[in-house]
C-alpha cells in the first residue's frame, strides 16, 4: 500500500462541500487524512461527506457564528483530539459597487470572509498539533481588484495581513500560516454570478484576461494546499502563493 503525503493527519476545511473546499477535503483524503469538512446546509455537507467516504466528517457550522465553531471543535476534539491542519476556505462573495454597497452586504462579507477565518483559527489553537499547518484562502482580488469586488477584495487583502501578523509568533503559537489566493476558478460561485445561459460567454472573457487563457480549476489550489498541509514544507512559513494563471503578476 502506498502511503500518502498526509497519513495519519487531521485535517479541517471550512466550507468544504463544494467547489475549492471541497477539491481540497478530496485531496486532503486521497492522501490519507482525516478531514471534517463544514458547510451551512446539511444536505449539502451529507451529500459530501458521502462522496468523501469514511475518512471525512461533516459538520454543519456558520464560521461567522462563533457558538457554532465552538461546536465544531468539541466535535473534532472528542473525535480526533487535534488538528494538524486548519484550511480556512469558508467564504462569500456579493458583486457590489461603491454607491450601491449595502449594509447587509457588507455584514456578510466580512462575517464570514475575516471574523469567521479569525475565530476559526483562535479558536482551533487549544487543538493545533505542534508545527500544524494553517491555511488562509484568499483571492487575486486583494492584489488586483475588480470592479464591483472592492469589499471581497477588502476581505481577502485582510486575511493576507492577519496571515503576515500571526506569521510573528510562530514560535508562540507553534503553527505555521499562508495563504493560497486563488484567482478566477471555474466554481457554482464564480459561474453563478451571471445567468445561466450566460455563463459560456462569461467563462470565455475571464479566460480571454488570462495569461495561462484557461480558468483555474479547484484541483490548481487543491494541489497547492496539499503540498502546503505536508511535512514537504515545514519551512514555508508567511507566504502568499496566487493560483491565477499569472494575471496579478502582469
Amino acid at each position: 500500500m502506498t502511503s500518502g503525503l498526509l497519513d495519519s493527519k487531521v485535517a479541517v476545511v471550512t466550507g468544504g462541500t463544494s467547489g475549492i473546499g471541497l477539491a481540497i477535503a478530496r485531496r486532503f483524503v486521497a492522501e490519507g487524512a482525516l478531514v471534517f469538512i463544514t458547510g451551512r446546509r446539511q444536505a449539502q455537507i451529507d451529500a459530501a461527506a458521502a462522496e468523501l467516504g469514511p475518512q471525512a466528517v461533516g459538520v454543519r457550522c456558520d464560521v461567522g457564528n462563533l457558538a457554532e465553531l465552538d461546536a465544531l471543535y468539541e466535535v473534532i476534539r472528542q473525535r480526533s483530539g487535534r488538528i494538524d491542519v486548519l484550511v480556512a476556505n469558508a467564504g462569500g462573495a456579493v458583486p457590489a459597487v461603491l454607491g450601491d454597497i449595502t449594509e447587509e452586504q457588507f455584514d456578510s462579507m466580512f462575517a464570514t470572509n475575516v471574523k469567521g477565518a479569525v475565530f476559526g483559527v483562535q479558536k482551533a489553537m487549544p487543538l493545533l498539533s505542534q508545527g500544524a499547518s494553517v491555511i488562509l484562502i484568499g483571492s487575486s482580488t486583494s492584489a488586483r481588484p475588480s470592479r464591483g469586488m472592492e469589499v471581497y477584495g477588502a476581505t481577502k487583502a485582510a486575511l493576507r495581513n492577519f496571515a503576515r501578523s500571526w506569521t510573528l509568533n510562530t514560535r508562540e503559537n507553534g503553527f505555521r500560516v499562508n495563504v493560497l489566493s486563488p484567482g478566477a476558478v471555474r466554481t457554482p460561485g464564480l459561474l453563478g454570478i451571471v445567468p445561466e445561459d450566460q455563463q459560456d460567454d462569461f467563462a470565455k472573457m475571464m479566460e480571454s484576461m488570462l495569461p495561462s487563457g484557461r480558468l483555474g480549476d479547484p484541483d490548481d489550489v487543491a494541489s497547492a494546499a496539499l503540498l502546503l498541509a505536508s511535512d514537504t514544507a515545514t519551512h514555508v512559513n508567511g507566504a502568499e502563493w496566487l493560483i491565477d494563471g499569472g494575471y496579478t503578476s502582469v
